[in-house]
């Protein structure tokens, strides 16, 4: 009876650390934003989520820079650029 004490205790401290960490997660992604980012005459649109405006934004243009840069320098000159678009899609 013990052990089956232990086990039920250590199932519901898991199932409170992932609902826990879940919460935390999904309440920090306020903002959803798309970006479109021009360079080298290519364009690629991506979507990202972040607590803030601007973190969102970034995520999202590092992520279109990545497709569209090769190589450290061209990822940061495209990562330094101004997007082409920015549209948000969901906000608090």
């Amino acid at each position: 009876m013990k052990r089956e004490r232990l086990v039920l205790i250590a199932v519901a401290g898991f199932a409170a650390l992932a609902a826990l960490m879940t919460w935390m997660m999904l309440g920090a992604r306020r903002y959803r934003v798309e970006v479109c980012m021009e360079f080298g005459g290519r364009t690629a649109c991506r979507t990202a989520s972040g607590p803030t405006r601007e973190e969102a934004v970034r995520t999202a243009a590092d992520n279109a820079c990545g497709l569209l840069a090769s190589g450290m320098t061209e990822s940061m000159r495209c990562s330094h650029s101004q997007p082409k678009s920015v549209r948000v899609l969901s906000a608090p």
